[in-house]
């Protein structure tokens, strides 16, 4: 029993092309493909990624959770959408799973959550393959009809020419009642016949994105 959210948030970088300086007309013919690279949709790849919370109950015992279903881009201008799919929570457990769904999300009216936030590509287009950079921005968080924005740091790794991984740098702590989930945790102590479930929640990820 918890709530959860997360964010989380993603990133790119670009390349640069370089012609020689006394055949301008090579520059041009080299430009369009780095300007295509440049011009390519970042994709997230749900299956290497990793999008967990965790839930304290009883101020003791400490519950791993995780979603399994959500999907993200990053546009040439920066702009990034994450929407996770909250019918996908897994506990581990099948009436805990149930439970949550129902009476903590509601999925019948809030499916999903939606995620966006706004980069500064033109700081990643000098990172080289394994280097790494910290960030902090805002990100924007659409949940069980709240809306917050938040301020995520985070650490982009690059994995190659056209793959990179962000990472949270340090857990998200989500104030449950800050997007209405105050009901929703006293349904759930009531039926598990808890006296108390934490309603701060740590949120971690571990998201890869690719240009195709």
């Amino acid at each position: 029993m918890r709530v959860f959210t997360f964010l989380l948030v993603v990133l790119g970088f670009s390349l640069s092309a370089c012609g020689a300086p006394d055949r301008p007309s090579k520059v041009n013919a080299q430009s369009p493909a780095t300007e295509t690279t440049q011009a390519k949709t970042w994709q997230l790849r749900g299956s290497e990624s990793q999008l967990g919370f965790i839930s304290v109950k009883k101020g003791t015992i400490v519950e791993t959770n995780s979603f399994t279903d959500f999907n993200g881009t990053v546009l040439p201008d920066g702009g990034a959408t994450i929407v996770v799919k909250l019918d996908s929570v897994e506990t581990n457990i099948g009436i805990r799973n149930k439970r949550m769904k129902e009476h903590l999300f509601e999925i019948d009216k809030f499916p999903s959550v939606v995620i966006k936030a706004q980069l500064d590509l033109t700081q990643f287009s000098s990172l080289s393959v394994g280097e790494r950079k910290d960030i902090e921005i805002p990100i924007n968080i659409s949940l069980h009809g709240h809306n917050d924005v938040m301020d995520i740091a985070m650490v982009v790794t690059r994995l190659g020419d056209n793959k990179i991984v962000v990472d949270s740098r340090t857990p998200v702590i989500i104030d449950a009642d800050t997007f209405g989930f105050g009901a929703g945790i006293a349904k759930l102590q009531e039926l598990a016949k808890l006296n108390v479930i934490a309603p701060e929640i740590p949120v971690m990820f571990s998201l890869v994105f690719a240009q195709e």
